[in-house]
């Protein structure tokens, strides 16, 4: 009986980390075949879903090129099946409300979905239960990741195997998270990056507005460790924006995020024909039918699971953007260490990651992937490796 055990988690493995989990990568199936169910009473159970606001309080206020927050809505859901809790969330910057949505439309829709979800009796049943959830609404990104993000978290504790090894990843390729250091005067950058340099091998600088350079300098006034930059589409001009990118290359910038509005795409491209730094899309990028098109305009992508429905399709980018010869970058929101954790399965797999969210909240309600020495340190969880505090 345990041979047989560990033959069908090998199975359930082998399917859930290869072809089932990424079919349809370049086309648009959603056909995912059954695998087994695991129950302990007998009786065929249902999924439930439950649901509750959530306000994420900043430790500091946060600013950058366009907007300034103190608080973050959210949304914390859970899933049950068995008596087994998977656990997800939707974060919802205002700023991106019209990508992520609201917080009256995502307790709508978490609404709809609750009333539907129990039609489903396996959870395995990943592609099927979350491409028809998909279909529910045209948008809805965030609450969709939050559902999705629950679901992954109850079949890998159901598997009793963290989402990392279920994609046969190694958790000691992780790579260094950025510390994001939000546009402020130069006394209190100054006083954050003095905070930060020691704890952390890379920061991330939000650019954009007139300061760029002396933000920059302030920070190099303080600390000589590499830095990622997020121009937040803040430069207009491809010759501004392509002569700073040359000047920051000099200061010890690694990499540079969006620097330019998405609607300016051919000046993007014209950057990044030229630019000696990698150039990666953030707000140009949603989901994965938007890749192909901008693989000639940028080095890599940045993939954030509230924008891109969740681990599901976050898994389907990482393919596609490999195949297509593009760097992959995994950001996020201001978010728990739920949403954190989940994204934070993904990056064995990537170049870059910028998964700070949770370090910038005063009120987190769980314990899952911490940052020892700068690096991002998965615990050996079975899902998405959270506890609740």
């Amino acid at each position: 009986m345990q041979n047989r055990r560990e033959f069908l988690k090998t199975a359930a493995f082998a399917a859930l980390g290869s072809g089932m989990a990424i079919n349809g990568v370049l086309a648009s199936e959603r056909v995912a075949p059954a695998l087994f169910n695991i129950n302990k009473s007998g009786v065929v159970p249902r999924i439930k879903l439950r649901f509750f606001p959530y306000e994420l309080k900043l430790r500091h206020v946060f600013t950058v090129a366009a907007y300034s927050r103190t608080t973050t809505p959210d949304v914390q859901v859970e899933i049950e099946y068995d008596g087994i809790i998977g656990y997800g969330e939707a974060s919802m910057p205002p700023y991106l409300q019209h990508e992520l949505g609201t917080m009256d439309s995502v307790l709508a829709f978490l609404k709809k979905v609750q009333d539907v979800i129990g039609q489903f009796t396996d959870p395995f049943r990943l592609e099927d239960i979350l491409g028809y959830i998909d279909t529910l609404s045209v948008g809805d990104a965030a609450a969709k990741t939050a559902v999705d993000i629950a679901l992954h978290d109850l079949v890998g504790k159901l598997l009793q195997a963290p989402w990392y090894k279920i994609w046969g990843l190694d958790r000691e390729k992780t790579p260094s998270t950025t510390f994001t250091i939000g546009i402020d005067t130069a006394d209190v950058v100054r006083e954050k990056t003095k905070e930060c340099a020691g704890q952390f091998n890379i920061l991330k600088v939000k650019l954009g507005r007139d300061n760029d350079k002396e933000m920059i300098e302030t920070i190099r006034s303080v600390t000589d460790l590499p830095i990622a930059v997020d121009a937040n589409q803040g430069w207009k001009d491809k010759r501004h924006a392509l002569d700073m990118i040359h000047w920051l290359k000099e200061k010890g910038i690694v990499m540079v995020e969006q620097p330019m509005p998405k609607e300016q795409l051919d000046d993007i491209a014209w950057v990044t024909g030229q630019s000696p730094l990698p150039i990666f899309a953030d707000e140009s990028i949603q989901r994965l039918k938007d890749i192909v098109g901008l693989k000639d305009a940028f080095t890599g992508i940045n993939i954030k699971l509230m924008k891109c429905t969740g681990m599901r399709e976050a898994w389907k980018m990482v393919t596609l953007a490999r195949a297509l010869g593009m760097k992959v970058m995994v950001g996020c929101m201001t978010e728990t260490s739920c949403a954190i954790s989940a994204a934070s399965q993904l990056s064995p797999a990537v170049d870059f990651a910028d998964l700070d969210g949770s370090l910038l909240i005063a009120n987190d309600r769980f314990k899952g992937m911490e940052v020892v020495k700068g690096k991002i340190t998965l615990l050996d969880l079975p899902g998405i490796g959270v506890v609740k505090i």
